[in-house]
């Protein structure tokens, strides 16, 4: 194990994301940001030539996705890679994850007799496959991604009219941890810098952002030591009970529970599982329920 050594600012390479509802102007933002950071860029279109509508103001190549499977979305972000872009604008990330449950519906109906939870151990390890190639990729990464929309209506002068308004982007949840910038952009072209790593942009609100906005993001990456280039860590999986095997035994400890301390300790350790990258986010999300509901009946049962 090596010892502790000075914490230096390295030169690095931006990962950001940009969600929000149809009309929102997602792939614009992300084509400015782009310009603005600078080099070659390349984009990643499974919207239907979306993005190619904006080639007479943006130059950039175009590969337009016909798989949209996880493979299909690594073997596109490793091609970009091999061919050299400087940035890589993926729009939009939403397909991805809207194929990956379609083929974790289908696994649980073909090997595990409509279980779902026992689908997501051959589901999860595929979305870590597009996390870790989006991590690979040797420049910056932008991504888009669809949020499910509702509408309400808002007083304007005195009149109510309906608005569109964004919720949570379509993606796996938990994927937010992934990007060093995280930004919400309403139908208004207002954008919501939610996560922000640069530590310049948190909460605030950007009009229409776009090429400034990318330099200026370029020029906080750029500062710092740069980066030596290191061979990638063949890693060797280690033998571990399968997700199936983790649920049921969360599921028995949570209906064991006969205290909140205990509830408290399922949930830590619920949340472990979720931050190693053992459970996906719906998967937590149920056994949160679970000891929400075992908590509730606790209390309950003291009251009474």
């Amino acid at each position: 194990m090596a010892g502790f050594k000075r914490a230096t600012k390295a030169a690095a390479k931006l990962r950001a994301a940009v969600f929000g509802p149809s009309g929102a102007g997602k792939t614009y933002t992300t084509l400015g940001v782009a310009k603005g950071l600078g080099g070659r860029v390349a984009v990643i279109d499974t919207e239907r030539g979306s993005a190619s509508k904006y080639s007479d103001r943006f130059e950039f190549d175009v590969l337009e996705l016909d798989d949209q499977s996880i493979d299909g979305y690594v073997e596109a972000i490793r091609l970009a890679g091999q061919e050299g872009y400087a940035v890589l604008v993926i729009d939009s990330l939403s397909h991805a994850w809207q194929t990956l449950l379609e083929e974790v519906e289908k696994l649980a109906k073909a090997k595990y007799r409509g279980n779902t939870w026992s689908a997501w151990s051959e589901g999860t390890p595929m979305q870590r496959k597009l996390v870790g190639a989006i991590l690979d990729f040797p420049g910056h990464v932008l991504a888009t991604m669809r949020s499910k929309t509702e509408w309400t209506t808002v007083d304007n002068n005195g009149k109510k009219t309906p608005q569109r308004v964004g919720l949570a982007p379509e993606q796996g949840k938990g994927v937010e941890y992934e990007f060093d910038l995280l930004v919400e952009i309403s139908t208004e072209h207002i954008a919501n810098v939610i996560k922000d790593r640069t530590g310049k942009f948190q909460d605030k609100l950007l009009d229409k952002p776009g090429e400034e906005f990318g330099k200026q993001l370029a020029a906080w990456l750029a500062e710092g030591v740069p980066t030596k280039p290191t061979k990638p860590e063949v890693r060797t999986p280690k033998p571990t009970e399968s997700v199936p095997a983790i649920m049921t035994k969360a599921s028995q400890k949570i209906a064991a529970a006969d205290s909140t301390k205990a509830i408290a300790a399922c949930r830590k350790r619920i949340d472990e599982l979720l931050a190693d990258g053992t459970l996906t986010a719906d998967q937590w999300a149920c056994l949160t329920d679970q000891a929400d509901a075992r908590s509730a009946s606790i209390e309950g049962e003291v009251l009474a």
